[in-house]
């Protein structure tokens, strides 16, 4: 890593994301693994959002429903899992080794420990029944290549078991065994979603048997997964990449050092881009324009935001608190931490055309069941 290294501006880095994530004109994709591809992941904890990330950035964005159901579900050259941030993606299949290496490996055995407890906390049978039914489980997915956890429950019905989680507290419920254990085997990169009961946009999966892939050392992995995102999203700061993988930040310094990640200097400090790419990135010659979803990779891949906003905007714009919609001379966006809104952005500038803030409802109180921990038989 250098010392210092050059200025880059915010007309560069929003110049650098007008090519490399696909948003103008010329550089559109031909199909919906370039798009992963260019982006690494693709946010897929809501469905629809994959298809509509997908679709801006096609050259023909009437194929977007059939060549993206095509590559998820078909020839599987994505996938959708667990990643980043404890967060559901969707990766090209030949990065899922490295994304289970560098962050899921971690997260699932949190996982797999927290269902454990809260399974013996309610009086649940011990982790040796717990493996009986993953064993049972996996078995009857191999035997019907796809299936939803109701399908899967008839063919292993301890699936079905229940037990009260967090008795006595605020957000005390009742979770059975087959929406606790799938999410674990989900982390563990042992089942995937498959595809969703009704349209595209529909949110209840089947589940299949993830792919095979091999097993990498976790630093290695560390290293090529931030490497890629750099040489698409770059440059970002220290903070921006600890909080878009969840790392620790040793782990984070050993991967940036691992590349020979390169330093620049930004409005909000010190940024690194990927070894060799520190170079100036004029924009695209041609205007271009592109309406991207919530939650879309561009609007969604650094905690700090404000390097979106104009200068003379940033003192309106940049508030965790707005809740209406806002545009300021063309070149304002979200800058909060949190999810973002639907975005419109062009080679003008970029605005959002709804804070995140106001997509989130009140959360309504849950009626407690008044038992008690326990642990409940169906029927």
């Amino acid at each position: 890593m250098g010392d210092g290294g050059r200025f880059v501006g915010v007309a560069e880095r929003r110049a650098r994301l007008a090519v490399r994530h696909r948003l103008a004109g010329a550089a559109r994709a031909g199909a919906p693994e370039e798009v992963a591809a260019s982006l690494v992941a693709l946010h897929g904890s809501d469905p629809a959002t994959v298809f509509l990330a997908v679709g801006a950035r096609l050259a023909d964005p009437a194929k977007t429903v059939g060549e993206t159901e095509r590559a998820l579900y078909e020839d599987r050259t994505l996938v959708r899992m667990h990643g980043m941030r404890h967060t559901v993606f969707v990766f090209p299949t030949e990065l899922t080794a490295v994304v289970h290496a560098s962050t899921a490996v971690a997260v699932a055995a949190r996982e797999r420990a927290a269902l454990v407890q809260d399974m013996a906390a309610a009086g649940a049978p011990d982790a040796v029944w717990l493996a009986e039914v993953e064993e049972s489980t996996l078995d009857a997915l191999g035997r019907l290549g796809r299936a939803t956890a109701a399908e899967l429950a008839r063919a292993e019905p301890r699936l079905r078991e229940q037990f009260v989680y967090a008795a006595g507290k605020r957000y005390e419920g009742v979770h059975t065994v087959a929406t606790r254990l799938l999410r674990v085997l989900g982390v563990e990169g042992k089942v995937v979603r498959d595809r969703p009961l009704g349209s595209w946009t529909s949110g209840r999966f089947r589940w299949a048997l993830a792919p095979g892939h091999p097993e990498l050392e976790t630093a290695g992995a560390q290293a090529e997964l931030l490497r890629r995102w750099l040489l698409a999203c770059g440059p970002a700061t220290e903070t921006d990449l600890k909080w878009w993988t969840r790392w620790r930040a040793a782990d984070v310094r050993r991967a940036l050092a691992a590349i020979g990640a390169e330093t620049v200097r930004l409005d909000e400090g010190t940024g690194f881009v990927a070894a060799g790419d520190a170079g100036p990135v004029a924009a695209p010659a041609e205007p271009w324009a592109a309406l991207l979803p919530a939650l879309d990779p561009t609007a969604m891949g650094w905690q700090q935001r404000d390097w979106y906003l104009a200068p003379s905007c940033a003192r309106c714009c940049s508030t965790a608190a707005a809740t209406s919609a806002r545009r300021c001379g063309g070149t304002a966006g979200w800058s909060a931490a949190g999810p973002s809104g639907p975005t419109a952005r062009s080679s003008g500038g970029s605005w959002t055309a709804r804070a995140s803030d106001a997509r989130r409802r009140p959360r309504s109180r849950r009626r407690r069941s008044g038992c008690g921990a326990g642990w409940r038989r169906p029927g």
